[in-house]
């Protein structure tokens, strides 16, 4: 197992041929910025993992970062890899692991952890029929609504993020959103090192809705939305939905990857992306696995017969409701 220098990260990926962007060095040490740890790269022959390194009091664990990752193989054997990782958690001292597989990738099919699916997300086909038409009805009239208020639609790579913060914030307080999802300055001024495209919808120069992507062939990835109030009456989220698949569409790209639900769960925002393209459901799945079980229950301040695990958070010992 070789842990990869920071410099020739994604040098890696190009040369296994997996580059998303939420496997990429720069995304990975964004998201540290929300989840403080090392940005760590482990690969063993065509397998790399992507991962961040934690402390929790005199102990090491591993996570993916927010959203989408996980040991990505080239080929599907990747036993080599998982024996060469448990050995490598048992000379750094890592208790735990906690991954997000990636549904695109569905590296969860040669996982050898514990794999728990979770639901599922939607990867809009870009280049299946007509886009407009395969929408479920109702997010058809929807658009339809928003362009007959003449919104004015722009699409910008690279983009300056002050604007959208500032609705982005504004909608988390009005959805009550959990802290977490107020990110940091440090992560927003992260976030320039990566491809980025903002669409936005405006009337008479008002900002009513942005969505920001990730943008690197051959997946368009959805990562965050923002509306103001006169926005969701007149469907400016739709809209702005609808015009970076079409522009993702004449760019060549093959997926609009919307993401899922809240926690992976199948609720209203599920439901909400998966009338852009019904039927394009992809598998979500978690794994989890315990390296050494007398640390592991000792952080928990619990033994296996009393189920560190009740409430379902895994690590239990991060899980702050218990304290």
């Amino acid at each position: 197992m070789i842990e990869v220098e920071p410099g020739d990260w994604n040098a890696l990926l190009a040369r296994l041929g997996v580059e998303d962007v939420y496997l990429r060095r720069e995304y990975v040490e964004s998201a540290c910025t929300i989840e403080a740890g090392t940005p760590t790269f482990l690969t063993d022959g065509d397998v790399g993992f992507p991962c961040i390194l934690r402390e929790f009091r005199d102990a090491l664990d591993v996570t993916t970062p927010y959203g989408y990752g996980g040991p990505v193989a080239v080929a599907e054997d990747a036993d080599a890899f998982y024996a060469g990782y448990r050995e490598w958690c048992r000379e750094r001292g890592v208790v735990s692991t906690f991954v997000r597989f990636h549904p695109l990738y569905e590296n969860q099919r040669y996982a050898r952890i514990a794999v728990q699916p979770l639901g599922s997300t939607v990867a809009w086909r870009l280049r299946a029929g007509d886009l407009y038409e395969r929408m479920h009805s109702h997010h058809r009239r929807v658009v339809r609504k928003a362009q007959r208020a003449g919104l004015e639609v722009s699409t910008e790579e690279a983009p300056p993020l002050g604007e959208f913060v500032a609705l982005y914030e504004r909608t988390m307080v009005r959805l009550d959103a959990d802290s977490f999802y107020l990110f940091t300055p440090e992560y927003w001024e992260s976030l320039r090192a990566l491809p980025l495209l903002l669409v936005s919808a405006r009337r008479e120069g008002e900002l009513l809705a942005s969505v920001l992507c990730f943008a690197a062939k051959p997946w368009l990835h959805y990562h965050l939305g923002a509306s103001s109030d006169e926005g969701r009456r007149l469907g400016a989220s739709h809209l702005v939905l609808y015009e970076a698949a079409s522009w993702a569409r004449v760019q060549g790209y093959e997926l609009f990857h919307l993401g899922g639900g809240v926690g992976g769960r199948a609720d209203s925002l599920h439901e909400f992306k998966s009338r852009f393209d019904p039927g394009s459901e992809r598998e979500f799945a978690i794994g989890r696995a315990i390296h050494d079980e007398t640390a592991y229950y000792e952080l928990s301040e619990a033994t296996r017969d009393n189920s560190a695990d009740a409430s379902g958070f895994f690590p239990a010992y991060r899980d702050t409701s218990r304290r």
